[in-house]
């Protein structure tokens, strides 16, 4: 029984607190002679192994604990009073579980966590928890070490006191939200902010008030820093000092880039990452060095439970605002949606010349998709995004009598090169039961401006972005089409033989009729859109007559045609092109 009470102050979250916050049944309480109330300080690996190897026992996990070990803990980093100590690769019903429980008592631990087994714990274990001051807990099997330890940490920053965390904004952000973190730090300091892994890759920004300067731009849009940038302020020392300092590190503006602030965010000796101000189109506030040291300490569960939960998280919610999309809606708190709030959603594509999936348009395009979804949380709090392939799905919340809260996000997609991403915005939907009618229109949206790209005429410039009501008729067409589809593939007729000539054989009778049709029956206007001499066109139609009886001048046929052609548009190249039934 110990005989001295841990000369440390009663202060921060308790045991029960902490526990409350990891997964249910990861660690179960054995005894706990205190209570779960006690404090706790910090969570520490303990390799017992090691320990009494550095004592030279040479007797391995079987050897006692002398109060050598002890002193070890007591007096090293890993002794702080009130840790809650993870026995790596001691089980619970193992000979020296006693002894580290009785080493752990000693140093005034809050907790000690050893490996449950096939065995429970031996009964002069349990007595001698019941004596001591230090609760016994065991690990579930198909918990890895790795995983108790970032989750416990994880656990233990976010109940650190309110004080602690700085401001109340930053306090009252929810676990995780790095997007909210960046918007409201840059409230603080009056500047841009850029919050970036170790790697130096971007991890959350706020949004862009003023034009950022060129090197916040490559940071953005690349998602990280660029490598000869990196390599420069790596060479220069700057790393160096940003990463053995827990104070804010100054990189001076020069003729290209704005003045920056940088401070690494920790938790204990491990950095989780950094926060990067940027001066934003005015210096940044009097003030702005205390502010990310304070951001910098609020940041540490944030960051944490990104690295911890952050991306199984991501995943579970991406998976629920499929759910959503659908007409689940059961998975809107899963998806970080507020049930009375009107959303509208918006869909972006990467566009990809047909036949070509490999495209560096595609690669581009994946990227502009990323920098969507990282700008979508920037701009609005409440705004969740799910990939699905080369698509982005954005959900964005409308403000009190806001018509069409997604015209700010759809200026961003207008603003990246062409033929890169196509973006529609669906109507707003008033309730939880409207959004796949609104993921539905936005789908039609970007269908209809894949339709518009691949028919447009070579070099001529079509919009890639639009909101629902700019397409009604084009998309009511398209619904038409997907109707129609099956009777038309059941049927034949002039056109489908025309069609299906076309694609045994290379001719473009159908692109010449679709071309002329597009153009309103105006030979002129279809020749240059074909890029061929008018009289080369004529010579098309009056064969596609003379062969298949297709003659745009009735309109039964001009009628017949264009829906066959605009279904056949919809076959891949190559494709077979033997009709149903």
């Amino acid at each position: 029984m110990p005989t001295h009470e841990p000369d440390r102050r009663e202060t921060g979250p308790s045991l029960e607190q902490i526990l409350g916050l990891i997964d249910p049944g990861m660690l179960d309480v054995v005894v706990a002679p205190r209570g779960t109330g006690v404090p706790v300080t910090d969570v520490v690996l303990l390799d017992p192994g090691e320990e009494r190897e550095d004592e030279g026992t040479g007797t391995g996990h079987g050897a006692g604990c002398e109060d050598g070990d002890a002193e070890r803990l007591e007096g090293g980093t890993r002794a702080a009073p009130g840790p809650v100590l993870l026995a790596v690769g001691v089980e619970v019903a193992s000979p020296e579980a006693l002894d580290v429980l009785r080493a752990a008592d000693r140093a005034g631990a809050a907790a000690v966590v050893l490996r449950r087994g096939a065995r429970g714990p031996r009964a002069t274990l349990l007595e001698a928890a019941g004596r001591g001051r230090t609760a016994l807990l065991t690990r579930r099997p198909g918990q890895g070490w790795t995983e108790v330890l970032g989750r416990l940490r994880t656990a233990l920053a976010h109940s650190a006191p309110a004080g602690a965390a700085g401001s109340a904004g930053v306090g009252a952000l929810r676990l995780g939200d790095l997007s909210g973190l960046a918007n409201t730090v840059a409230d603080l300091v009056g500047g841009a902010i850029t919050i970036e892994d170790p790697q130096s890759r971007v991890l959350a920004y706020s949004r862009m008030d003023h034009e950022p300067d060129p090197m916040r731009r490559l940071t953005i849009l690349g998602q990280e820093v660029p490598r000869w940038r990196v390599v420069e302020l790596r060479e220069s020392g700057f790393f160096q000092t940003l990463w053995s300092t827990e104070d804010v590190v100054r990189l001076p503006a020069d003729e290209q880039y704005a003045e920056r602030l940088a401070i690494a965010v920790r938790h204990g000796p491990e950095v989780l990452g950094s926060l990067w101000a940027a001066a934003d189109g005015r210096p940044l506030a009097g003030d702005a060095a205390a502010a990310l040291r304070t951001a910098a300490r609020a940041a540490v569960p944030h960051l944490s439970h990104h690295q911890t939960w952050g991306r199984a998280a991501a995943r579970a919610r991406e998976g629920a605002v499929h759910a959503l999309l659908k007409g689940n809606v059961r998975a809107a708190h899963e998806a970080g949606i507020t049930a009375d709030r009107p959303y509208a959603v918006v869909v972006a594509e990467a566009y990809a010349v047909h036949g070509e999936p490999a495209s560096s348009a595609v690669t581009a395009g994946q990227r502009v998709l990323d920098v969507l979804a990282l700008q979508a949380a920037a701009y609005r709090p409440g705004c969740v995004t799910a990939r699905s392939g080369r698509q982005l799905y954005v959900l964005v919340p409308a403000g009190d009598g806001e018509a069409d809260p997604s015209r700010s996000l759809l200026a961003t997609a207008r603003s990246v090169p062409r033929d890169v991403v196509l973006a529609g915005a669906g109507p707003v939907a008033a309730g939880l039961s409207g959004l796949p009618a609104s993921r539905e229109a936005a789908e039609l949206v970007v269908r209809v401006l894949r339709e518009r790209v691949a028919r447009r005429p070579a070099g001529e410039v079509v919009s890639a972005v639009a909101a629902y009501d700019e397409v009604v008729p084009e998309a009511t067409v398209l619904r038409l089409l997907d109707r129609v589809e099956p009777l038309w593939e059941a049927l034949s007729g002039p056109v489908h033989a025309m069609v299906e000539h076309d694609r045994a054989h290379g001719s473009a009778y159908g692109d010449s009729v679709t071309a002329y049709l597009d153009a309103s029956c105006d030979t002129g206007a279809a020749a240059r859109r074909l890029n061929v001499h008018p009289n080369t066109l004529r010579y098309r139609l009056r064969r596609a007559r003379e062969l298949f009886g297709v003659d745009p001048a009735d309109p039964a046929v001009r009628l017949l045609a264009d829906i066959g052609l605009r279904l056949a548009a919809r076959r891949p190249p190559g494709a077979d092109g033997a009709r149903r039934g």
